[in-house]
């Protein structure tokens, strides 16, 4: 029984994240359009502030965002591939 609280703690911990994670693109993406228009206006230091965070910031939280979404979509096709394989065992 602690077992299954201990996996369901981790998982809610790394879901949390993940959300977070979400949350965070969505915010930098947000205030990328923003420094955009500023940049059309002519005031330049919001783009260059997205510039300066690109790479140490933002580039890591894509990434983290993309694998997890990859890993999600090909455990939850491993665990429809199992249940059906179990399903022709069991028929």
């Amino acid at each position: 029984m602690k077992k299954i609280e201990n996996e369901n703690n981790i998982k809610e911990i790394v879901d949390k994240f993940l959300l977070f994670n979400l949350f965070l693109v969505i915010l930098f993406s947000i205030y990328f359009i923003f420094a955009i228009f500023m940049q059309i206006n002519g005031n330049y230091s919001f783009m260059l502030f997205f510039q300066k965070i690109w790479n140490p910031l933002i580039v890591p939280l894509i990434t983290v965002l993309i694998i997890s979404s990859l890993l999600n979509g090909l455990i939850s096709w491993f665990q429809r591939q199992v249940l059906v394989s179990k399903e022709d065992i069991e028929n």
